[in-house]
């Protein structure tokens, strides 16, 4: 029996296909938000001080590096989710660990590496990774993955934001333009540092609700707090947050993700007016 205003049994309508594994969507993601508290990332930029004296610039390089690797997972046509992975392992790596500015893009690269191997079909060789202009050796890369691997446990079945959205948009039956729209919302907030404290799962939902607001599509309804789990109110400054990251001005040297939406591919999504205030 659905709760009061839901509108559909999004798994019911697809018990017959397979690929959907209807049978088990609902205790997979159940599952999925249990070990997001597995992966705790905490407020580490405060110990990387090898980065930059000042806390400011040391946020300024994350973004950067963040920004560099959207472009190479655009250069090499990789997953969202390897992307996704990759910044959640350089985020784990430095909770633990501190680095200096000269390793960062190593560990980056090492990210998207140990990424790819995990998501892709046909994953990244060491030698494609020429795109760091020879900043370091192979031996340093396959070091750094290893690193890596030992700080997660080896454990690369991190719940990603990325997979939630394609869950809820697809049980709320939101069109592609709307859902690549919020997918924009996540990928430009995985450059902001002040987002690494929530969790993906409300991430996930906070960008849908904008999403909402933006396109004017009313706001969080019965059907998404049954799928997502969320009420308004876990949400609600998340998405305000996520409103005001869209509104900073970025350098030039950060406008990867918007100009990877400005594609048509992506429906120009990230040439849609942004919303000054939220109504919610």
């Amino acid at each position: 029996q659905l709760p009061e205003g839901v509108q559909w049994d999004f798994d019911v309508e697809n018990w017959l296909n397979p690929y959907q594994v209807s049978h088990y969507a609902m205790d997979i993601f159940e599952y999925l938000k249990e070990r997001e508290r597995l992966f705790p990332i905490g407020n580490y930029m405060d110990r990387q001080v090898c980065l930059s004296p000042w806390r400011g610039a040391r946020e300024w390089m994350r973004a950067l590096l963040v920004d560099w690797m959207v472009e190479v997972q655009e250069s090499f046509e990789l997953n969202h989710e390897t992307l996704y992975l990759a910044v959640k392992l350089v985020d784990l790596y430095l909770t633990k660990m501190t680095v200096g500015k000269e390793t960062l893009q190593l560990l980056g690269a090492a990210s998207l590496f140990i990424a790819s191997k995990f998501d892709e079909r046909i994953p990244l060789m060491v030698e494609d990774l020429y795109i760091c202009d020879s900043a370091y050796t192979k031996r340093e890369l396959i070091k750094m993955e290893i690193n890596i691997l030992k700080i997660v446990n080896f454990d690369l079945g991190i719940p990603l934001s990325y997979r939630f959205l394609w869950h809820y948009a697809r049980c709320a039956k939101m069109s592609m333009p709307t859902s690549t729209l919020a997918r924009y919302i996540l990928e430009h907030s995985l450059m902001d540092y002040t987002m690494i404290r929530f969790s993906d799962s409300k991430m996930a939902a906070a960008a849908l609700l904008l999403v909402l607001l933006m396109k004017d599509l009313g706001g969080w309804n019965p059907t998404l707090e049954y799928y997502s789990g969320y009420k308004l109110n876990d949400i609600r400054d998340i998405c305000n947050l996520l409103n005001q990251s869209l509104h900073r001005k970025h350098e030039e040297a950060l406008k990867t993700v918007h100009s990877k939406y400005s594609h048509k591919i992506f429906f120009e999504v990230a040439k849609l007016p942004l919303k000054e205030t939220l109504d919610i």
